[in-house]
C-alpha cells in the first residue's frame, strides 16, 4: 500500500513538473507572427493580400482589406472580401478579371498578414502583448505563448474578455485552467478573434 502511495506521489509530481516546464520554458513569444494559412481562414478588416495574376499578363499586387472589407484591384475595381476565403477571393477576382479585361485569367492570392484574428494576453504572463490566432488556439496555448504565468500568476485567476457580438461590452468568461491541467479538455476554451486573456495574482 505504500509502495502505491509514493508511486502515486511521484507521478504526480512528475505531471506537475512538465507541465510548470511546458509553461515557463516555453520560447515561442509575440514575435512569432507568421499568419494562419489553412484554407478556411476567412479575411478579415486590416488583412494584408498579395494578389497576383500569373496569365496571361503577370500582374503583383498587395493590398489592405479597408474598414468597410473592401479591396482594390486594377481594372475590377473595388472587391468585397471580408468573410470569404483566399480560395473564394482567387475565384472572384479570376471571374471578374474574366468579365471582359482578359482572357482565361489565372489569379494567386496570398494572406501576406493576418491583422483581424488577433488575441490580447495581459496580467501575470512573462510576455503579456498582441498575438496571432493560429489553427485550434486554446486558451492553454495561449498562455503558453505568452511565456506563461509569471511567479505571481494564479491558474485560478484566469478569464476571457469576449467582445459582444450584439453590444459594445465584453463577455466575461472564467476559465478553469487547474480543470484543463488534470486533463479535461473540454475546459480549455477556444479563443476567438479580439478575445483579451486576463491572468491576475494568486493570494499567497
Amino acid at each position: 500500500m505504500n509502495v502505491f502511495k509514493k508511486t502515486r506521489g511521484l507521478l504526480i509530481a512528475v505531471v506537475t513538473v512538465c507541465f510548470v516546464s511546458f509553461f515557463t520554458n516555453a520560447d515561442v513569444y509575440a514575435q512569432e507572427t507568421n499568419p494562419p494559412t489553412g484554407g478556411l481562414y476567412q479575411v478579415g478588416i486590416n488583412d494584408v493580400l498579395e494578389v497576383s495574376v500569373i496569365q496571361p499578363d503577370k500582374m503583383h499586387n498587395q493590398v489592405i482589406v479597408s474598414p468597410d472589407g473592401n479591396i482594390s484591384f486594377p481594372f475590377i475595381g473595388s472587391v468585397n472580401v471580408k468573410g470569404l476565403t483566399l480560395q473564394q477571393i482567387k475565384s472572384v477576382i479570376e471571374e471578374k478579371l474574366a468579365d471582359g479585361y482578359m482572357k482565361y485569367p489565372v489569379v494567386s492570392v496570398f494572406l501576406k498578414e493576418s491583422r483581424s484574428r488577433n488575441f490580447f494576453v495581459y496580467g501575470e504572463v512573462v510576455k503579456p502583448g498582441e498575438y496571432p490566432i493560429q489553427e485550434n488556439t486554446t486558451v492553454l496555448k495561449a498562455i503558453s505563448l505568452a511565456g506563461g504565468f509569471t511567479k505571481f500568476g494564479s491558474s485560478s485567476n484566469v478569464k476571457i474578455l469576449r467582445p459582444s457580438e450584439t453590444e459594445a461590452k465584453y463577455e466575461t468568461i472564467k476559465v478553469k485552467i487547474n480543470n484543463v491541467m488534470q486533463g479535461e479538455a473540454n475546459y480549455d476554451i477556444t479563443i476567438m478573434p479580439g478575445d483579451v486573456i486576463v491572468v491576475s495574482e494568486g493570494i499567497f
